[in-house]
């Protein structure tokens, strides 16, 4: 017969955080970070945070980030608003812009409403940062 009185503690595990740490291959975004190979003007490298390695190429128009569902680019964390950031490519000029954010955009470490982006600029979003490059065309 079991005893109602034996409170043993569950196994549970204490430190379940696991830490990815991307070796950052100098070849896959050229020698300065500021260049991709491929025939595309404008991208997106997300340099740190859950996505780590993935590059997003951006269109003529605008471009939403956020962690909404219908977000062109889905950064899925608690850090970033729904939607959070606007990316607009017109005439070849690439500006980001915040959309009233909960935790800001920042560019090159500096809180930014509205910026003017250039090729080798990082863009932090909630925990992302994101590397701005420049295509072969």
């Amino acid at each position: 017969m079991a005893r109602h009185d034996d409170h043993r503690e569950p196994d549970v595990e204490r430190e379940p955080t696991i830490t990815f740490t991307p070796v950052r291959d100098a070849s896959a975004s050229g020698a300065s970070g500021s260049t991709v190979a491929g025939a595309f003007g404008w991208a997106l490298i997300v340099e740190t945070g859950p996505q780590a390695g993935l590059t997003y190429v951006l269109a003529d128009g605008d471009t939403i980030a956020g962690r909404g569902a219908n977000c062109d680019i889905f950064l899925g964390d608690v850090t970033v608003s729904r939607e959070h950031a606007r990316f607009c490519l017109k005439d070849g000029a690439l500006r980001v812009q915040d959309l009233g954010s909960t935790n800001g955009t920042y560019v090159n470490g500096a809180w930014a409403d509205a910026y003017a982006l250039s090729a080798g600029d990082e863009v932090i979003i909630g925990k992302f940062h994101l590397i701005v490059a420049r295509g072969n065309i």
